[in-house]
């Protein structure tokens, strides 16, 4: 382009017209956050508002009663810990080492793709179909006892690893392939490479994407009310066979109380529930840039 036409007033106009452009798209990105924001602070004014009184030791020790005064969330904070344990201990070793499967070893062929298109549809499953499967396979079938953070473990970790599996898969494929040849190159064999080089370059992509996955099996209510994890229960669970509740089945029962002083306990558990939301949300961006390799 020579300088004549720099200084035309067609160039100029373009100019104008692409700056323009770029305004308009920095406004609405920037409306886009500011009603986001506004929605998540009118949220949490709510709750504060209707529940903050409510947050006191005997809450947070206490368990469910029909009685909203002395009513707590211990027993399903604790079902909830133990719940996402067994979540945790299931689909993270399982998902990674697919995702590990799947882009260094398997071979291309038609089969590899079909897998590699169930991975992806099961991660945009409703939760309440792995809830019936839950059922069918856990309850029915193998006779696992209901209610019990066991059962939801499982049925929380069949929905929880496609999204490891997907978030492994692509923290893998971002490790530069001159690492792998690299270790290749001075005698490692192709499983060394792997576990050696590429695996922990790719563990902060792993565990961000696992974090957010374990954040997203903690707020689920539907697959929990299919394996019976609604019921009252009083005694907090000593293992993981015993009958118990999750914090969301409990904000979901005490929202349902006709008693209008359970409003105070389910905004509270909401708080609670929160917290610990943003509590692994934040762990997740933590452990990103802590680990996190810039090439």
């Amino acid at each position: 382009m020579s300088k004549s036409d720099l200084n035309s007033p067609a160039f100029a106009k373009r100019l104008k017209r692409r700056h323009a452009a770029e305004r308009r798209f920095k406004l609405i990105g920037l409306g886009a956050i500011v009603l986001s924001l506004a929605f998540l602070a009118l949220l949490l004014f709510i709750m504060m508002r209707n529940g903050l009184g409510g947050l006191n030791w005997g809450f947070l020790t206490g368990s469910d009663s029909t009685d909203p005064h002395t009513a707590g969330i211990w027993s399903a904070a604790k079902g909830s810990f133990l719940t996402m344990l067994v979540t945790l201990l299931l689909s993270f070793p399982m998902g990674v080492l697919a995702a590990i499967y799947l882009e260094e070893f398997a071979p291309r062929s038609r089969w590899i793709e079909w897998v590699e298109v169930s991975i992806n549809n099961l991660a945009a499953v409703p939760s309440i179909i792995f809830g019936l499967l839950g059922l069918a396979v856990f309850i029915n079938t193998m006779n696992l006892p209901r209610s019990s953070p066991l059962v939801g473990g499982l049925t929380l970790a069949l929905m929880t690893m496609p999204v490891i599996v997907i978030s492994g898969r692509n923290a893998i494929k971002a490790v530069p392939p001159s690492i792998r040849d690299a270790a290749l190159a001075v005698g490692a064999s192709k499983v060394q490479a792997v576990f050696h080089h590429v695996l922990p370059l790719a563990l902060p992509g792993i565990l961000t994407g696992t974090i957010i996955g374990m954040a997203r099996a903690l707020g689920e209510t539907a697959p929990l009310l299919m394996i019976g994890m609604r019921a009252f229960i009083v005694t907090p669970p000593g293992g993981i066979t015993d009958p118990s509740s999750v914090l969301p089945m409990q904000i979901f029962l005490w929202s349902d109380e006709i008693d209008k002083a359970f409003v105070q306990n389910t905004s509270a558990a909401i708080i609670v529930l929160l917290v610990f939301l943003l509590a692994m949300n934040g762990l997740a961006i933590y452990l990103r840039n802590k680990f996190e390799v810039r090439w």
